[in-house]
């Protein structure tokens, strides 16, 4: 039976070892954090803000590089988001979404157009079905919270001026018998908004 002793037995983690963790794991490429299954160590007192700043202890974190080296081992498990490295595993506290998109470029293949966003950790993602666009609705308030799948159970927030520039470019398709606003990026359709509610 495990018991909060047990849990103090663990050495508490701090970002400092979580960081040279991270530098060490990260030396041959991208952190294979699906891959890793370390022991639960603790919560970290460590939160990403709604726009994307990263907090520890309560202060920002204003070293981009920590940041960014922070961002490369997030694992998100059920609803929960961790911190990943081969030796250990910590909670941290993620307002909405760990990333967010602050800008996309739009391009084209052949016929097909495409949108790749460019997160605040300067990950690039282009949408299509692998990395899909989502958007959630205020049962209240109507307002909008558009997404893109970044990686694995990862998705960023699209700024709004990102959005804007979506609604922008928007176009109408059929799903199913319900017609929609949205938008297209490799091949596939993105629905934002019905049509019907865009008339009221």
């Amino acid at each position: 039976m495990t018991n909060h002793n047990d849990d103090q037995v663990v050495t508490k983690p701090n970002a400092d070892s979580i960081a040279q963790s991270a530098t060490a794991a990260s030396k041959k490429g991208p952190p294979p954090v699906h891959l890793w299954n370390p022991p639960f160590c603790g919560n970290l007192d460590m939160r990403i803000a709604r726009d994307g700043t990263w907090f520890y202890l309560g202060t920002p974190i204003g070293r981009k590089p920590l940041v960014k080296l922070f961002s490369s081992i997030i694992r998100k498990d059920g609803g929960d988001y961790f911190l990943v490295t081969p030796v250990e595993k910590v909670g941290i506290k993620v307002d909405d979404a760990p990333f967010v998109a602050v800008d996309f470029d739009v391009g084209s293949t052949g016929s097909h157009s495409y949108l790749t966003f460019t997160t605040n950790v300067e990950d690039k993602v282009t949408a299509g079905p692998d990395n899909p666009i989502r958007v959630i609705r205020d049962a209240k308030t109507g307002e909008p919270s558009p997404y893109i799948l970044v990686r694995t159970n990862l998705e960023a927030l699209i700024d709004r001026k990102s959005f804007y520039r979506l609604v922008d470019m928007g176009e109408y398709d059929t799903i199913g018998d319900e017609n929609w606003f949205g938008v297209r990026s490799s091949g596939t359709f993105f629905p934002i908004i019905p049509s019907n509610a865009l008339d009221i």
